[in-house]
């Protein structure tokens, strides 16, 4: 199989002979990277494996909706950041119901997470990620991880680029205070 290309994966995926090994390619090509993001809202290994299994198996249900108005890999995020903001307002509604700290849960899930292995820094930037307005850490991580264009993300969050800029800023100055305080 040669180099990813998006064309050639569409034309598969129209075909139901092809469909199958389309969406193999896709779920090879995206899998990684829409790990890391889930992974980003989330901070559990487990919780980003079940959403990222529950991203594709949506994709797959839906991948005849797909009219490639957009990219694969905008519709596959659409899909992953609304999965996150499910799971996310779930998980706020359990916690608010069991503890009067719900950031706390969540740092200490992170803490405890075999698959966790950063340091210091790693883990402040971490907290200063979950202090963040839900948008505004989707915003930052993908500008600061995947380096994504605020014209995508715009197709993505159907938001102005200028108010991504603005949530990005703002964001960032965010962490830089949480950062400083923590010292």
């Amino acid at each position: 199989m040669g180099p990813y290309n998006e064309r050639e994966v569409l034309k598969l995926l129209q075909d139901e002979s092809t469909q199958k090994k389309g969406f193999e390619m896709i779920v090879a090509q995206y899998g990684e990277q829409l790990y890391w993001q889930i992974r980003r809202m989330v901070f559990s290994h487990d919780d980003a494996n079940d959403l990222l299994q529950n991203t594709f198996v949506k994709a797959w249900i839906n991948i005849d909706y797909f009219r490639a108005e957009a990219k694969l890999s905008t519709w596959l995020y659409r899909i992953a950041l609304n999965e996150c903001i499910t799971f996310l307002n779930k998980q706020r509604a359990m916690n608010t119901v069991a503890i009067d700290d719900p950031e706390a849960d969540v740092i200490q899930k992170l803490e405890s997470d075999p698959y966790f292995s950063g340091d210091r820094a790693q883990m402040l930037l971490q907290q200063a990620l979950l202090a963040l307005p839900e948008k505004q850490r989707m915003v930052f991580n993908l500008k600061y991880y995947q380096e994504m264009k605020y014209e995508d993300m715009s197709e993505i969050f159907g938001t102005s680029v200028g108010a991504l800029k603005a949530s990005y800023h703002h964001a960032v100055k965010k962490i830089e205070k949480f950062l400083e305080e923590a010292g």
